[in-house]
């Protein structure tokens, strides 16, 4: 409120209050005005700020895994390569001890005792020759052939492979074809190679219940799901079990699931193992996607 001063009639000066604009009400509206534009943007980089650490910390997780890929890739072509030279030395002489049991055992037809200790040695041999090859299926699939290759197809010929085994122990293999034309750049052999071996392990451990094999594209990507009803992978070797020459079986040498890491690694790849929703054991494999029969 300010007062107006004006002359009167009389010579007397006439006060008149008059309605102002208050300037120290004015400074207090523009003051609270630029509080609160502050607070919004100190909120605003409060909240860039919160997903710029989220995205530092999602970053460094990715960093470390793939240094962890990077190590662990390292380390088995290291151990690749002189895997490779034992069983290339192995092997030689053990063609040798199969060509003379062989020849030993047809010698013995008239002897049935001494034959069979001569047919004893033939399977122990080839069982070790089996596993001198699986040695050398982990030192390194060699030259990738690339091809144009159709996974249903290729599913299709290792379902068949795996039946036999799959009725012996009382499984039933269930396969989902969601896109059936689906087509990878790929070595044929080797990609069946892979995926036999994780269905062999599947029907093993199913336990005479179910296998569901999916196979589905996403994105750029084509993801073969293989999950069984067994007992699963507990938690504190799931970090192992792509490990060469590490198993939980009572036989066998532990070369199956490494050979198949490095078979699906080669191809630019990647196999995950999980939890699978039939309560066991679920492995992914993902690969490049190339075009699809219909998009050729």
């Amino acid at each position: 409120m300010k007062m107006v001063v004006a002359p009167g009639r009389h010579g007397v000066v006439d006060t008149t209050p008059t309605t102002m604009f208050d300037d120290h009400g004015h400074r207090e509206l523009e003051l609270a005005a630029m509080v609160n534009a502050f607070n919004a943007v100190t909120e605003k980089l409060k909240v860039s700020h919160e997903r710029l650490t989220d995205e530092v910390s999602r970053l460094r997780d990715r960093i470390h895994e793939k240094d962890l890929e990077l190590e662990r890739r390292a380390r088995l072509a290291a151990l690749g390569q002189m895997a490779a030279g034992v069983a290339h030395e192995v092997r030689n002489p053990l063609g040798s001890i199969l060509l003379c049991a062989d020849m030993l055992s047809k010698e013995l037809e008239n002897a049935p005792e001494n034959k069979s200790l001569a047919d004893q040695i033939v399977v122990a041999v080839r069982a070790l020759d089996g596993i001198v090859g699986d040695v050398l299926a982990f030192a390194g699939p060699g030259t990738c052939r690339f091809q144009k290759v159709t996974l249903s197809e290729i599913m299709t010929d290792v379902v068949r492979l795996v039946a036999p085994r799959a009725v012996e122990t009382g499984c039933r293999v269930r396969v989902d074809y969601r896109t059936c034309d689906t087509v990878v750049s790929a070595d044929g052999a080797q990609i069946q190679r892979a995926l036999l071996n994780l269905l062999f392990n599947a029907v093993d451990a199913a336990n005479a219940g179910d296998v569901s094999v999916v196979i589905t594209r996403i994105n750029d990507e084509v993801q073969i799901l293989i999950s069984d009803t067994g007992d699963g992978i507990h938690d504190s070797i799931k970090e192992r079990i792509f490990e060469p020459f590490f198993t939980t079986k009572d036989s066998g040498t532990g070369l199956g699931l490494a050979i198949v890491y490095r078979i699906v690694a080669s191809h630019g790849g990647r196999v995950i193992v999980g939890d699978g929703p039939l309560g066991g054991a679920v492995f992914c494999v993902s690969l490049p996607a190339g075009q699809s029969s219909t998009e050729s």
